[in-house]
């Protein structure tokens, strides 16, 4: 027989009232025990048992799951339970044995549950290995295993990337968290050296969308492809424990509905512990009495809802500048993926020069604020808050330019405002471009390196515009140096040739001089100095002095004798020449070309001196007389003028009138032409 129930108070308050009140509806029905309405309804007995029990209301879907198996108007029922819900005081959440977005801590080991065999294989990893890499989605809980989990049992240091740009030195245990990082910072390669070869036991918590990042470090990967520990979803009963547990330990309950809606809503979800969290955190801060209900569950807006809730009622609690100031929040503690999903950045206080939206937000337990900086709660909220994601998508492009701004001007900061670390060309582009987009946007360090920037790119147009100007001063002079030294160059060149030319002209004046002074002695010379005069100057002088040669008889030189040639004599028909000299040969020339005479035969003369020539008829010449007497004498065909030399003969044709043979000319006084090489007619 079942215990009778305990008597309820109708007059006691709302929760007694609506706890009688349905009693009383179970009564009008029959009175079914409390297992047949369970089995009309879906819920336990002790469910339905406990909303008629009248210590604490019940949720509205047990509610109304125990009116409609007693056949009561569900829509009344819910109008009255909605009365008292809004009527009964809520317990404020305050100390909360749920933390929310925010990861475990080595002082919430107490409340830490559900990763006990987790927490046991990484402590297991570690009595073997010196490093080990605890590996797992976004939101798996890695963060909270290592605080928690393995540092509240064992004594070390943790740290994250953002945080140390280089590692300390530690004795003992030393924990990386967030080590993912410490891919998209620029000194990643020296931190990666030096956490590798260290000494002492090493953990690194890493996300799992980046552990291909790690095979760029042959030394990182000797040290983790042995050791890892992977954080996979809790089972149903470690998600169970991790639920109820913290609340039992603190002296609450919660629905039997509530626990079995958790889990339907968190089973194959990745990356839910968060959501979880937080639900349970809202659910709390919505409780009545001491009981964790389904109804305030729902009211957070539950697993799907509950960050986007809460992050948007905390946007909203803003005026328009400070929602303004949270985008530009929001976006500097993002960094974009490359590939990866976007993941949370932990800034410096300083960074953030809107202290107040800060406050606000941290207050809402969106953004974690730390001693040395802030960061978002939990990467869950880049992923379940719909306003955000917007803003990511819009501003992508334009993060990466801030991004890589941010830390451009930290690292010109932290070397000494290095001018050669100062935006040029493209990045100066697009990094001014965007602060012109979103004004406001820039840090106080950022504001000043952008400047500064421009104040050197500008300084150096300034420079190369002054060098530019020197330059074409400089240019401008020498062209007028130049046109100067040209100028000198075709003045000194028109002296040098006028001088030239007088020289010249003087020259040939004196050569025209000496070959009329050598006109009677040597006509061939002065025919050649002539020449050369006219040759160099062209004077008319000249020119007439060279024609006036012509005029006269040709001179013709012809080389045979090596002696003094003592007569010369044309035949008959000038077609031969006949010469004999003191070296005592008789040569007879052809005259056919008569300016080239061509030797046909010589007679030797003997020990006699030749004293005369004649042709004969048959024009062969023929000597007249031999003696020794100086006296020289010659017979011709016609009257001829000739002339003894030392090595030839200079003669002239004669006219083609016949004269008796062997007729006696006298020779003229040898001609200064003679005696020159080859025979030569002019």
């Amino acid at each position: 027989m079942p215990r009778p129930e305990r008597p309820l108070d109708p007059f006691a308050g709302p929760v007694e009232q609506f706890a009688f009140d349905l009693r009383k509806l179970r009564e009008k029905a029959g009175s079914p025990g409390y297992r047949e309405l369970g089995r009309l309804s879906h819920y336990s007995a002790s469910t339905l048992a406990d909303a008629a029990r009248g210590q604490r209301l019940p949720s509205l879907a047990v509610s109304l799951a125990f009116v409609r198996a007693c056949g009561g108007d569900e829509e009344a029922w819910e109008q009255r339970w909605r009365e008292i819900g809004e009527a009964e005081p809520r317990q404020p959440g305050g100390d909360s044995p749920y933390v929310g977005l925010k990861a475990f801590t080595e002082h919430d080991a107490d409340r830490f549950f559900g990763r006990e065999r987790l927490v046991g294989k990484l402590l297991g990893k570690l009595e073997h290995h010196d490093t080990v890499l605890v590996v797992g989605a976004s939101g798996s809980g890695k963060s909270s295993l290592l605080r928690a989990g393995l540092l509240a049992r064992s004594h070390g240091e943790l740290i994250t990337p953002s945080t140390c740009e280089t590692l300390p030195v530690v004795e003992g245990l030393l924990v990386v968290d967030q080590f993912e990082e410490i891919f998209t910072l620029p000194h990643r390669d020296e931190f990666i050296a030096a956490l590798t070869g260290r000494d002492g036991q090493t953990v690194i918590g890493l996300r799992a969308d980046f552990y291909g990042h790690c095979a760029r470090y042959p030394d990182l990967v000797r040290a983790i492809e042995d050791a890892q520990v992977v954080v996979g979803p809790m089972t149903t009963d470690e998600l169970r424990k991790a639920i109820t547990q913290p609340a039992v330990e603190v002296g609450c309950a919660l629905e039997t509905g509530l626990v079995a809606r958790l889990i339907a809503d968190a089973t194959g979800e990745p990356g839910v512990l968060p959501h979880v969290s937080h639900a349970l955190l809202e659910t709390w801060q919505r409780k009545r009495g001491n009981t964790l209900t389904l109804s305030s569950y729902h009211e957070s807006g539950g697993i799907a809802r509950a960050i986007a809730n809460t992050a948007e009622n905390a946007y909203t609690g803003l005026d328009e500048h400070q929602r303004v100031q949270a985008r530009q929040v929001f976006l500097r503690l993002i960094t974009p993926g490359e590939g990866t999903e976007d993941t949370k950045r932990h800034v410096k206080r300083s960074e953030l020069a809107a202290d107040d939206v800060v406050e606000h937000l941290a207050g809402a337990r969106i953004l974690t604020v730390h001693d040395d900086g802030v960061e978002i709660s939990h990467e869950a909220v880049i992923r379940s808050w719909p306003r955000l994601r917007d803003w990511l998508a819009e501003a992508r492009d334009d993060l990466r330019v801030h991004r890589r701004l941010t830390a451009a001007a930290a690292y010109w900061e932290a070397h000494g405002r290095d001018p050669g670390s100062l935006y040029r060309g493209v990045p100066l582009t697009q990094a001014t471009d965007w602060s012109q987009r979103e004004p406001g946007a820039l840090n106080a360090e950022e504001q000043a390196f952008l400047d500064a920037s421009k104040a050197a790119v500008e300084h150096g147009l300034a420079t190369e515009k002054r060098r530019t100007t020197n330059l074409r001063r400089v240019v401008a002079l020498l062209a007028v140096l130049l046109l100067v030294a040209t100028t000198a160059s075709v003045f000194a060149v028109r002296a040098q040739r006028q001088t030239t030319e007088q020289r010249t002209i003087a020259l040939a004046q004196k050569a025209i001089a000496e070959a009329n002074g050598l006109q009677d002695r040597d006509p061939g010379l002065a025919n050649q100095l002539r020449l050369a005069a006219y040759r160099l100057t062209g004077l008319p002088a000249a020119r007439d002095s060279l024609l006036s040669t012509f005029a006269g008889p040709q001179v013709t030189i012809a080389r045979g004798h090596t002696d003094a040639t003592s007569f010369a004599l044309f035949s008959p028909d000038n077609k031969l020449m006949a010469t004999a000299g003191d070296d005592k040969q008789l040569i007879v020339w052809d005259m056919a070309d008569r300016h080239h005479p061509t030797e046909l035969s010589r007679v030797h003369a003997g020990d006699d001196a030749i004293h005369g020539m004649a042709f004969s008829p048959r024009t062969r010449p023929t000597p007249c007389g031999r003696s020794s007497s100086p006296r020289t004498t010659a017979r011709s065909s016609s009257p001829t003028a000739a002339a003894n030399s030392s090595s030839g003969t200079s003669a002239t044709p004669p006219s083609p009138a016949p004269t008796p043979c062997c007729a006696p000319t006298t020779i003229p006084t040898p001609s200064a032409a003679a005696g020159r090489p080859g025979a030569r007619r002019s």
